[in-house]
Formats: structure tokens, C-alpha cells, sequence
């Protein structure tokens, strides 16, 4: 039996800054026994509510279902632990797979190096019972499996998730630098946007803030357009209990009214990949999209407004960022009264070009980018 059938616990990666949101989405889907920990946060939930969460979470990355642990010295010790896991439960020599890891604190201080160990475990125990080993996919494998290391213990896990699940499978246009969708889903969350007031993205880019707003605002679960769950590939997987669990999602989801989210953006390109991106979602065809820079918006008044301004890649050469900013600033406090505004910067450094008093500043990691999170209320 696996650690994660002996004590229906599980792992969810996350973003820096999104440790307590995530915590809060998960006991709103049935987990317990929350606990943040290293990089993630521990739970506890019944096959049920895994699917559930596998399905639904918008904030966490992926869901790891450990499978052992034991102490490792070196490559040498991690590869002939491994070696002893009954590979062929979750894999077969026809499958491919894929492994990421991450080491901490430990003699064994390379994760890639780590990973390969790991990898010629399972290739070598598949050679030794069936004389053919699976391949190794990176991109799209059958199976993920993860290997974390810390302080010399080794913990070895399965991706329930099946890849990670910032990839709802909307987005397949896109421009430079986009937002994680797991990032815009908690921006989102933490506007409390309820639908009672018009959601605007005045610098939409490829759209994924105001398809995030749509999903939540719709219920629509994070998982909708995938094609497949990591969670076929556990030994136990209860085919009937997944159907079930996407079934009763599926009927939460509800019609979205017109003229509600609006998106602008000065590039053509930019708006047409939203566009794009919001036909493969139900409703998508609702939200408002047009081609205009912020300053030619007459006013944007009692709304909710999101966005994730350029920060120097989606702009023209030798743009002044300084002066950008600024000039957002004045247009928020001069036609947007009435409104609360939900900043994202990937680089803090512009938030005081602003001009405006922030009601806070939340750390927020989108990609490697320590960014910061910025509310401000338009009186």
C-alpha cells in the first residue's frame, strides 16, 4: 500500500503568495486537514474529493499523491530505493512518462541530476520484468511523477494532476509575457468580483484575467477542457466516483450575462487571441472586446477593474515605464471614480510611478517574477 492510500494525503504545489488562498479553495471543496508546508500544502480527502479537487482548483498547481519515502545519501542509495517501487502499478512498457524534481538542504543538490536517477530506476526495473523499458516524454507523458528531496529524505510521487493545471486548455493564442492562469484566477478571487458590477481588463492582452473572471462567474470548473486526468494513472482510480464527481460540476455551471466583462487592449493581435481564447468557453462570446488604448476610454465608473500592465516587453523600444505608469495613474484617478482596481506588477519598482495610495501590496510570484499584487479604491 502507498503512503497516499494508508492516509488519504496529498500534496498541492502552489505559488508563492497563493499558499492561504489556496487553502481556502481547497476546504471549500471538501479537503481536511490543511496544512501549508514547504512549497505547497498538505491535505487530507477521500478519492471523491480528490477528483473534485483534481477538477476544480483554480489557485493550486498540481496535486502530488506520494507514493514513498526513505532516507538518501547519495544517487546511489536514491536509485536502488527506487528501484524497489512496483513501477508497473502506475506505468506500463507501452506508456511514457516524465519526471521533474527539486532538492533542498540535502547531499544530493542537483535536481536534474536527481530526476535522471530517478528516471533510470524506472527504466531499469522496467528492463529487469519485461525486457523493454516505457519512454520518456517531457511535453505530454501518460504518467508525471515528481521527486522531492530535503534534508536527505527522499518523498516520490505520483502527478494526480496529470500535468499542471495552471493549463486549462483555453488559451491556445497568446502574446509575450502572458499571466499564469492559476495567478489571474486568484487576482480574481481576491477582487471578489460577484457579477454585480462590470468586470474591465483595460490592457487584456491575450485575455486571461477576464476568462478566469468568466469561469468563476460561471462555475466553470478549472478542468473543463481538458482531455485527461493524472488520476487515471493511480493503482485504486475509480472510474465511476471521477465520472460522478465531473458530472456533478458540470451541472453547477450557469449562463453569463451580457455586457458584464469587458477587455481592451492597443494591440490588434492582442485582442484577437482573446477573442479566440474566449470561443473555446462557454459564454466567452459575451465578453466585450475591443481594440483601444486605456486613454481613449471615456470612463470606466463603478466596475471592478483588473490588469497586468506591460512591463517594457509588450511595449514600443525606449518606452518610458516611469511615465506609463503615470499616465495610468491619472487616468484611474480622473475617469474611473467609483471603481477598486486590482494592479498586478511584475516589477514593483513602477508601483509608486502610480501617483495612488494603495489599500495594500500582496506578494505574488507569476513565473519566477516576484510581483506584487496592488489594491486601490477610486473615491
Amino acid at each position: 500500500m502507498y503512503i497516499y492510500q494508508e492516509k488519504n494525503a496529498y500534496f498541492a504545489q502552489i505559488s508563492d503568495g497563493l499558499e492561504e488562498l489556496g487553502a481556502e479553495e481547497l476546504k471549500e471543496l471538501g479537503v481536511s486537514e490543511v496544512r501549508p508546508g514547504y512549497r505547497g500544502i498538505h491535505f487530507k480527502a477521500p478519492k471523491e474529493v480528490l477528483y473534485r479537487v483534481i477538477y476544480n482548483a483554480r489557485l493550486i498547481s498540481r496535486v502530488l499523491a506520494p507514493l514513498a519515502s526513505f532516507p538518501v545519501k547519495d544517487g546511489d542509495s536514491l536509485y536502488r530505493e527506487a528501484k524497489k517501487i512496483r513501477w508497473t502499478d502506475f506505468l506500463s512498457e507501452r506508456m511514457t512518462f516524465a519526471v521533474f524534481a527539486n532538492v533542498s538542504e540535502s547531499d544530493i543538490n542537483h535536481s536534474q541530476f536527481a530526476a535522471l536517477r530517478l528516471k533510470d530506476a524506472i527504466a531499469d526495473y522496467f528492463r529487469e520484468k519485461k525486457g523493454v523499458r516505457p519512454n520518456v516524454d517531457t511535453k505530454t507523458p501518460d504518467s508525471w511523477f515528481n521527486l522531492h528531496i530535503r534534508q536527505n529524505k527522499a518523498v516520490v510521487s505520483l502527478d494526480a494532476s496529470g500535468g499542471s493545471l495552471h493549463k486549462r486548455g483555453y488559451r491556445k493564442h497568446t502574446v509575450d509575457a502572458p499571466m499564469q492562469e492559476t495567478l489571474a484566477a486568484a487576482i480574481i478571487r481576491m477582487s471578489g468580483w460577484d457579477g454585480s458590477r462590470p468586470l474591465i481588463d483595460p490592457m487584456c492582452g491575450s485575455g486571461t484575467l477576464l476568462l478566469e473572471a468568466l469561469m468563476r462567474h460561471c462555475m466553470i470548473p478549472a478542468g473543463f477542457l481538458k482531455k485527461r486526468s493524472g488520476a487515471w494513472c493511480l493503482p485504486d482510480f475509480n472510474e465511476e466516483i471521477y465520472r460522478y464527481e465531473v458530472a456533478c460540476s458540470n451541472r453547477k455551471i450557469r449562463s453569463f450575462e451580457d455586457r458584464l466583462i469587458f477587455g481592451y487592449d492597443i494591440d490588434e493581435q492582442a485582442v484577437d487571441a482573446s477573442r479566440r481564447n474566449a470561443s473555446r468557453i462557454p459564454g466567452g462570446e459575451k465578453i466585450r472586446l475591443d481594440r483601444k488604448h486605456f486613454k481613449h476610454i471615456d470612463q470606466l465608473e463603478n466596475s471592478i477593474i483588473v490588469c497586468n500592465p506591460p512591463y517594457g516587453i509588450r511595449l514600443k523600444p525606449n518606452t518610458n515605464m516611469g511615465e506609463f505608469y503615470k499616465m495610468f495613474g491619472d487616468f484611474l484617478k480622473q475617469r474611473c471614480k467609483g471603481s477598486t482596481a486590482y494592479i498586478y506588477f511584475g516589477e514593483r519598482a513602477y508601483i509608486k510611478d502610480l501617483g495612488l495610495k494603495a489599500s495594500y501590496k500582496k506578494e505574488m510570484n507569476n513565473g519566477g517574477l516576484d510581483g506584487r499584487l496592488v489594491k486601490v479604491e477610486l473615491f
